[in-house]
């Protein structure tokens, strides 16, 4: 069975090739789309028709190129480039054919450009702290509560403002614990020694006194001998391979198990189910794994907190619909954000980077984040 995220495989590799085409055979094709919707309005109107489509495709590539001249992402700028001319060709033809007042295109558009300009310029590095608290009876309600960070999806490619602005947050929050829920590297990316590099430099630099604890991200984004390479020599952070690690914080002991995942829940579910099997009775358990899609049988089991990412919250979110993708078995159930399940807690975060690959790095109505949670105790309820 092929897993939710094996089918954006494909598609998102063969795109890669546009980016090899050579700049003539690029600015010959959005003459063409200029051409094509000269033909498609009237004559007196055609050329200035002809003339907004080549200005909006061609402020769109400045804005696509510059983005990685000034080391904001790194993604290659053809593929995003000549979707968007299409959409934007598809416009102003099917206006002309309409007989549409040559304005109301334009107006759409202008519309498009400046939605593109935040989804690529703005959003994507408006990386903020989301706050959460909760109450366990597994922890004492008279100890200070335990500082948790959960970061999830790093997207790396190159060291940019976003990656600075996140090891700025969290040797500012301090935390007593941090857990990485996985996805270090962007899919597919073309230097990976050059990328295996900058993320050592940006998680070595993660410091907890409660420890840092990470596990793997989605197989076909990186293997388990990347990973090893990403986290090689680093005395700051354990790897959790289907292993749980126990962690004695003034309020009691938390177990985190950290499990990687399949994305094929046949296969994730036993394994989960046996490996929690294991774990000693009487703590806090905290699920640390890279897809939402256990959710159900972490509940269960007895799962009091399950931290997830994968699904970055959609990426692009539209008003009043939400998220299209999600890469999620359960697609838009859990698709980001606080879930309080009958037993356990789950959040799934929208991650720190983006989808990597030939995808356009953008973000919208999604912005990243990483989590900062306080679990205390809870005190039991006097009987009647």
């Amino acid at each position: 069975m092929k897993s939710s995220y094996e089918p954006m495989f494909g598609p998102l590799k063969w795109l890669l090739h546009l980016e090899r085409l050579p700049d003539w055979a690029v600015l010959g094709f959005l003459l063409g789309l200029a051409l094509a919707v000269y033909l498609a309005w009237a004559p007196a109107v055609a050329l200035a028709a002809a003339l907004f489509q080549l200005v909006f495709t061609l402020s769109d590539w400045l804005s696509l190129a510059l983005l990685p001249r000034l080391g904001r992402s790194f993604g290659p700028p053809k593929p995003p480039l000549i979707a968007l001319a299409v959409v934007r060709a598809v416009l102003m033809v099917i206006a002309g054919l309409l007989w549409l007042n040559l304005a109301l295109p334009v107006v759409l558009n202008l519309l498009i450009s400046l939605v593109s300009l935040y989804a690529l310029w703005v959003e994507p590095f408006r990386l903020g702290v989301t706050r959460e608290t909760l109450e366990t009876p597994a922890l004492d309600p008279d100890a200070p509560p335990v500082r948790l960070l959960h970061l999830g999806d790093l997207h790396m490619e190159q060291i940019g403002p976003r990656e600075c602005a996140l090891n700025r947050l969290v040797e500012a929050l301090a935390p007593d614990v941090i857990v990485f829920s996985g996805d270090y590297i962007s899919l597919l990316h073309p230097d990976f020694a050059q990328a295996c590099d900058h993320i050592r430099r940006i998680i070595s630099a993660w410091r907890a006194p409660l420890g840092v604890y990470v596990v793997s991200g989605s197989p076909l984004v990186e293997t388990d001998e990347m990973v090893a390479r990403f986290v090689e020599g680093l005395d700051n952070l354990r790897w959790l391979r289907d292993e749980a690690a126990l962690v004695e914080t003034d309020a009691g002991p938390i177990t985190i198990l950290g499990m990687s995942t399949t994305h094929e829940r046949e296969a994730d579910i036993p394994r989960l189910r046996e490996l929690s099997g294991a774990l000693p009775n009487g703590t806090f358990r905290l699920l640390l794994h890279h897809s939402p899609d256990l959710a159900p049988e972490a509940d269960e089991l007895g799962y009091d907190l399950y931290l997830a990412g994968h699904t970055h919250g959609g990426q692009i979110r539209l008003p009043l619909i939400g998220p299209i993708v999600t890469s999620s078995e359960f697609w838009r159930t859990y698709a980001m954000g606080r879930y309080d399940l009958e037993n356990a807690t789950l959040y799934v975060t929208r991650g720190i980077g983006m989808e990597g690959a030939a995808a356009p790095r953008v973000r919208l109505l999604c912005p990243p984040e990483i989590v900062l949670w306080e679990i205390t105790g809870k005190r039991a309820e006097a009987a009647d």
